[in-house]
């Protein structure tokens, strides 16, 4: 069932306000005991035109206590202390301002300021001393044990504030961690479509260099007379280079200036068996097992295909502490798929080789290309990171 929005407000002043709620009505009721007590042994020895207003002014420095949190709790013991003096019996005759003690004890404990909690207490214990000790025929049990009982719902209400603050500090805490989380996972996809363009720019670099260099090989070709072709293939050339000077000034600020041009050959499944070497080298035993006829793939497929290797090898060595993996390449006609298994502890999903979120930059790279990434535990222990690519992009 749906409220409407006055329902919701009034259900959001009756939460915010139901301790004052509860209070002014204890006030009332004690208010109307002493109006309708019958026991002349038992009632206030003041008039009505006293008792009523006091109760009164006893209710309005309570429901103050949201502008003055210390003062107005106090306020009621000094002023209840106060009335002792004039008419000893008058708090005590109306039983639900025991009721009303008992709160205004708890709101002084539960102070955020332990100071003046603990002079709130003081001030509990003094002015309830001062109220039994007024009551005619009370006992020296009495003057001890009656304050202890508000001293004690004082205690419940300081021990409340602190687990309640070590609460609110503790979702501070996570809430902070969450966002540190979210932080470092856009930062680490950032920075892993930036390495992406990096590798892209070299890919696409080097097929438009091929394309113009064929482009002018094939001008110098023509035979006079072919001027129309002539103009086509030196627009296509110089379209070629212009391209390429921008793709380096562009991508040229991705680079780490510290970081020299990648001479090294462009990683590619057909360079797998050194990266499995490689691994082998580091004390895993690594099987390599390549299923289907290998076919060409467009070249940011194949090193995404490399890095999912890279990135599951890596894994298996420096985080699962594994023992043995196995690596999996299986081409069809359409797709090809990687998968790398270990029999390590396990990584968390996002764990990886680059800032703890390797496999945030494997989804973006997968996603880019239209494929299928799923990583986990697998049921009879270990992990599994297998990704299907597709071989036309």
């Amino acid at each position: 069932m749906e409220y409407g929005p006055g329902m919701r407000r009034l259900g959001m002043l009756a939460k915010t306000y139901a301790v004052e709620a509860v209070i002014v009505l204890l006030v009332l009721v004690g208010m109307v005991d002493t109006v309708l007590r019958s026991d002349p042994a038992g009632s206030p020895n003041t008039s009505l035109w006293f008792a009523l207003p006091a109760m009164g002014v006893l209710a309005i420095v309570i429901v103050a206590r949201r502008r003055f949190p210390f003062a107005g709790p106090a306020a009621y013991w000094l002023f209840a202390a106060a009335i002792a003096f004039v008419d000893p019996i008058l708090l005590p005759s109306a039983e639900s301002f025991f009721a009303v003690g008992l709160a205004t004890a708890f709101l002084l404990g539960n102070l955020r300021d332990a100071r003046k909690a603990g002079i709130g207490l003081a001030v509990i214990l003094a002015s309830t001393a001062i109220l039994v000790a007024q009551i005619p025929g009370h006992t020296t049990a009495e003057v001890f044990f009656i304050p202890l009982d508000f001293a004690i719902c004082w205690f419940a209400g300081f021990i409340l504030h602190e687990t309640a603050d070590q609460a609110q500090a503790a979702e501070a805490r996570a809430m902070v961690a969450e966002h540190d989380r979210e932080q470092d996972a856009l930062r680490a996809v950032v920075e892993e479509r930036t390495r992406i363009a990096r590798e892209l720019h070299d890919i696409v670099g080097h097929s438009v260099s091929v394309m113009t260099v064929q482009t002018s090989g094939v001008r110098r070709l023509l035979r006079p007379g072919q001027e129309q072709e002539l103009e086509a293939l030196l627009a296509v050339e110089r379209t070629g280079r212009e391209a390429l000077a921008e793709m380096r000034r562009v991508v040229g600020a991705l680079r780490d200036p510290e970081g020299g041009p990648a001479l090294a050959p462009q990683p590619s499944l057909s360079r797998i068996d050194t990266l499995v070497a490689h691994a082998r080298e580091t004390g895993l035993p690594v099987d390599l097992e390549i299923e289907g006829e290998p076919v060409p793939l467009p070249a940011g497929v194949d090193l995404t295909a490399y890095r999912l290797v890279q990135e599951g090898l890596t894994n298996a060595i420096r985080h699962a502490s594994a023992k043995h993996a196995d690596v999996r390449v299986r081409y069809d006609c359409d797709h090809v798929e990687i998968e790398v298994c270990d029999d390590g502890r396990g990584v968390d999903g996002e764990a990886s080789t680059a800032g703890g979120h390797g496999l945030v930059g494997m989804r973006e790279r997968v996603s880019i290309y239209g494929g299928e990434l799923a990583a986990g535990p697998r049921a009879e222990g270990g992990y599994r990171l297998r990704a299907r690519l597709p071989v036309a992009t």
